[in-house]
C-alpha cells in the first residue's frame, strides 16, 4: 500500500511516545510505502489534491536517527491508498481548510479519520451530543454566564474550546480572585467561546484515556497529574499508569461507539474522569504506545489490520 501521513514534522517526534510515529513504524514494517507531509504543503489544482512530501526511506526506533527521508517532491494524493490525518490541533481555520481539501480525495483514496467528520466533530463540542455522559458543561463567551455557572457548580475548569495538550486549562475555585482577569485574558486571546465544566475531584486519581478502533474500545491508560497540577496531560508532566476498564467506561464506549463508526472516526481517544466523559479526541489521539507498554494490545497493529480488512473488503 501507498500511505501518506499528514502530520507534524516526523524528525521532531519522541519515538517512544508518539502515536503517529508508532503507526508509521508499524506500516513501514509491513512493507508499505510511507510518505509524510505537513498540512501547509497541501494544494488543489484543477480538482486534484497534491502535497509536497518526503518518502520514508527508513524508519527505526532510534531517537535522532529514526526517520531517513528523501528529498521533498510533489505527490498526487489521489494515487495513494490511504491518507492518515495525524497533525495536532489547534482546530483552527487552517485545520478546517485542510479537511475540506482532503474531502475531495473521495472516492479515490481512503482518508482516516474521515475529514468531514473531523471537521464536524471538534472534541470539546462533540461530547455535547451525549449530555447524560458528561459533567455539567457551559460553552459561551458571556462572562456573566460563566460567573453564574461557577457560583452554581463551585469549582470549575475553564479552557479554550479548540485547544489541545492541556494548554490554557485552568481550575477556578468558587473564591478565586483571578476570575475576572483570567476571563478577560481568554476574551482577548480567543475569538471563539470558552468551555467551562464542573471540576471533578476524581481527576486527582487520574484522567483515563480510552482508545477506540472503529467504535470498539481496544485499550486504556490512566494519566495521573503531577503534584500541584490539575491537568493530567502527559505534555505537561502527567504520568501514565496501567488501568482496567470499568463497567461505566464500557457503558460510555457502547453509547458513543456507533456514532464514531458511522462517521468514519476510526481511531479515537476519549477522556474519562471518574464516571464522566470529558472529551472525544478525533484529530490525533495519543496513548497507543503507553497501552502496549503496560501489557495492553498493539493498537498500531490492530489499526493496520483493520485497514487491510477494509481495503480488502472494498
Amino acid at each position: 500500500m501507498k500511505i501518506a501521513i499528514q502530520m507534524d514534522p516526523i524528525v521532531n517526534v519522541d519515538v517512544n511516545a508518539d502515536t503517529s510515529f508508532d503507526l508509521a513504524l508499524e506500516a513501514y514494517g509491513r512493507g508499505y510505502e510511507i510518505w509524510v507531509y505537513g498540512p501547509s504543503s497541501l494544494a488543489m489544482r484543477d480538482g486534484r489534491i497534491t502535497a509536497r512530501a518526503e518518502k520514508a526511506a527508513a524508519l527505526k526506533r532510534e531517537q535522532g536517527a529514526h526517520a531517513l527521508l528523501t528529498s521533498p517532491e510533489i505527490i498526487d494524493l489521489h494515487t495513494f491508498d490511504i491518507v492518515l490525518v495525524r497533525q495536532d490541533p489547534p482546530f483552527d481555520m487552517a485545520y478546517i481548510t485542510a479537511a475540506h481539501l482532503l474531502e475531495r480525495l473521495k472516492p479515490d483514496t481512503l482518508v482516516l479519520n474521515d475529514p468531514r467528520s473531523i471537521r464536524d466533530a471538534p472534541e470539546k463540542l462533540f461530547v455535547a451530543e451525549f449530555p447524560d455522559l458528561t459533567p455539567p458543561t457551559l460553552i459561551t463567551r458571556d462572562i456573566a454566564r460563566i460567573s453564574e455557572f461557577r457560583e452554581e457548580q463551585g469549582d470549575i475548569i475553564l479552557k479554550p474550546l479548540y485547544g489541545n495538550g492541556g494548554a490554557g486549562v485552568f481550575r477556578l475555585s468558587s473564591d478565586d480572585s483571578n476570575f475576572n482577569a483570567l476571563t478577560e485574558l481568554f476574551l482577548d486571546a480567543f475569538a471563539e467561546p470558552m468551555i467551562a465544566q464542573k471540576y471533578l475531584p476524581a481527576v486527582s486519581k487520574g484522567d483515563k484515556r480510552i482508545i477506540l478502533l472503529d467504535g470498539e474500545a481496544v485499550g486504556a491508560i490512566n494519566r495521573i497529574p503531577a503534584k500541584g497540577e490539575t491537568r493530567s496531560n502527559m505534555h505537561v508532566g502527567g504520568r501514565a499508569e496501567p488501568v482496567e476498564m470499568t463497567i461505566r467506561d464500557q457503558e460510555i464506549c457502547d453509547r458513543i461507539g456507533p456514532a464514531l463508526s458511522e462517521r468514519g472516526l476510526v481511531l479515537v481517544g476519549i477522556d474519562v474522569i471518574g464516571d464522566w466523559l470529558t472529551e472525544i479526541n478525533v484529530t490525533s489521539p495519543t496513548g497507543v504506545q503507553e497501552v502496549r507498554r503496560f501489557g495492553g494490545p498493539d493498537i498500531s497493529a490492530l489499526f493496520w489490520d483493520w485497514v487491510e480488512g477494509r481495503l480488502g473488503a472494498a
